[in-house]
């Protein structure tokens, strides 16, 4: 019982200053944005490699940090040099100390988030307590990409154009993103989890079995983030129109309630998902 506790008190405060972070960005000038970002970021790092550790052992979500800074960090720089596979885009020097190009709180985002759309995906797939075997280890990094990607859909225009944290060098049709960023994110994303999914095919899990509070955790977290996202709706001192690097105008109104759609709609339908087939598969579990 004291382990329970001590493992709800934690994870209640990473969520907690995730959703002190979110806050911050109604409150322009109140923390440095680094701060804010850094808020965003260390929160769901720590829970991943938590939480990660109880279900695939220490080695196993090292694993996958290891994966997500390298194949992240690779592919940030190279479409920085190249323009491939996202496009042509800077980071500003809001985010603090960079990697060569890259600043280093991108790298780590790639962990939280990742582990995030990967936990639900391994529940909306259901059985998520199973090996990971056959026609998973593909179905599954298919799955977790689309969920991660739909993170970035819902926040992009707010980090370039309100947080202004990279510039994208020919603008985008998606307020002033170019479409080619989600593609190849989903492509990225897809091979960090294709790469996890090899590694893990055929092993059994090492804290199998948890409970279902357990795999509630990450599907509470995403749901937060999906709201944290949707604040933005609150009010907010910001420019009536933003301008791309390309000069192009764009409504912040008409961005933000695109944004917060996406956060209810999207992130919110894969978190309800999960959700559901969670609690299914206890019911069921509890009727046996």
């Amino acid at each position: 019982m004291n382990r329970r506790l001590a493992v709800f008190v934690g994870v209640a405060m990473l969520v907690s200053l995730y959703e002190v972070a979110r806050l911050f960005q109604l409150l322009p000038g109140k923390l440095p944005i680094a701060g804010v970002i850094a808020l965003h970021v260390l929160p769901l790092l720590i829970f991943a490699l938590i939480h990660g550790a109880m279900f695939y052992g220490l080695r196993g979500i090292l694993i996958y940090f290891a994966i997500c800074l390298v194949v992240g960090n690779l592919s940030e720089n190279l479409s920085i040099t190249t323009g491939f596979p996202f496009g042509r885009y800077y980071f500003t020097d809001a985010m603090g100390p960079k990697l060569f190009h890259v600043p280093i709180l991108v790298g780590l985002a790639y962990v939280g988030m990742g582990y995030l759309s990967w936990t639900l995906g391994r529940v909306i797939l259901r059985n998520p307590r199973s090996p990971l075997v056959g026609a998973r280890t593909i179905t599954l990094p298919l799955v977790a990409a689309f969920i991660m990607v739909a993170w970035d859909f819902a926040n992009e225009p707010i980090w370039v154009n309100i947080d202004r944290l990279w510039v994208w060098q020919k603008g985008g049709a998606y307020f002033g993103a170019p479409l080619t960023n989600f593609l190849g994110l989903y492509l990225v994303y897809y091979l960090i989890h294709q790469l996890f999914a090899i590694y893990l095919r055929g092993r059994s899990p090492i804290g199998s079995p948890l409970p279902a509070g357990y795999w509630r955790w990450p599907i509470i977290f995403y749901a937060l983030c999906a709201a944290g996202g949707a604040i933005f709706v609150l009010p907010k001192r910001v420019s009536a129109v933003v301008f791309d690097a390309t000069g192009r105008p764009w409504s912040t109104s008409a961005m933000i309630g695109a944004c917060v759609l996406v956060c209810i709609f999207v992130m919110g339908a894969f978190a309800a998902l999960a959700w559901v087939r969670l609690s299914n598969e206890t019911s069921g579990i509890n009727r046996l």
